[in-house]
């Protein structure tokens, strides 16, 4: 699958953080040949110190993961062809209730949020999502980060001015609304079902998101003939957009695009990839 004038990414952006997180992806897919499309959420159009300033917002605490996923899937019917869709956290949920509905040539799932059902033991994980959660508070109000929570969730083992730096540019409030649905059937993946090719990209540091809970999400896929890969790369916390090796993900994306037509059985490709046609 070599990029084109004509093949279009559209990135799609997780919970907390802005669209601007995207940005130096968007170059860099742009000078691989790729049309990119960096759609803001709902309710987000505008940068992260304007979205901070209307804390709480009676607007973003609405969204609702279902109301999301028909504004992308509004969007992705608007291209003349499907396109490859690259998701980051909730994005990658995204990503797979996009795939779910064959609106995408193939798609990229970056630390994924889990679909129902999907589940780890993992206490980073539990520690990381009760804040955003909500309960017991205002389901009404949106939910802001702490500086203390984003460098515990996001940015766990980055230099604390680099912290404070990404919490800046980057944190945005989010809907407790949207952060609950990922539990609901809002967020129920069929894994028998058909799907256009799918990668999971993991980050053997990330708190909120664990590699395993990843791993787990990418194992229940199960069409003998639709392609699924998983990779876990060391290093990555849930901040991997806007880390330093961030061009390292970017490029593995890439080879994984470029390979996608000799993709046959189950195997350990040459890149690195755990890759093939699911099947139990």
């Amino acid at each position: 699958m070599k990029a084109s004038p004509s093949q279009t990414v559209v990135f799609i952006t997780g919970a907390f953080v802005s669209s601007s997180c995207w940005d130096e992806w968007k170059v860099f897919f742009e000078e691989h040949g790729y049309a990119c499309l960096v759609p803001p959420g709902l309710y987000k159009d505008a940068s992260a110190p304007t979205l901070r300033s209307r804390q709480p917002d009676a607007h973003v605490a609405s969204i609702r993961l279902t109301q999301l996923a028909e504004y992308y899937a509004a969007i992705v019917r608007q291209l003349p062809q499907k396109p490859i869709l690259i998701g980051h956290s909730m994005g990658g949920l995204l990503t797979q209730l996009l795939l779910q509905q064959d609106l995408a040539a193939a798609g990229v799932a970056i630390h994924s949020v889990p679909p129902q059902g999907v589940i780890t033991f993992k206490w980073s994980f539990y520690r990381s999502v009760w804040g955003p959660l909500g309960y017991f508070t205002p389901v009404g109000e949106s939910f802001m980060m702490s500086l203390k929570q984003w460098q515990y969730a996001f940015t766990n083992g980055m230099p604390g001015a680099e912290q404070r730096a990404s919490y800046k540019a980057f944190a945005i409030p989010e809907s407790k609304r949207l952060s609950r649905d990922g539990l609901t059937a809002a967020a129920k993946i069929d894994f028998t079902r058909p799907h256009a090719p799918l990668l999971f990209l993991a980050g053997s540091t990330d708190h909120i998101i664990p590699a395993s809970l990843n791993y787990s999400n990418y194992r229940r896929y199960q069409h003998a003939g639709s392609v699924t890969a998983y990779r876990e790369l060391p290093g990555r916390n849930h901040f991997v957009l806007g880390q330093p090796g961030w061009r390292e993900d970017a490029l593995c994306i890439l080879t994984w695009l470029h390979q996608l037509p000799h993709q046959q059985d189950p195997k350990v490709s040459k890149s690195g990839f755990l890759t093939g046609a699911r099947s139990r």
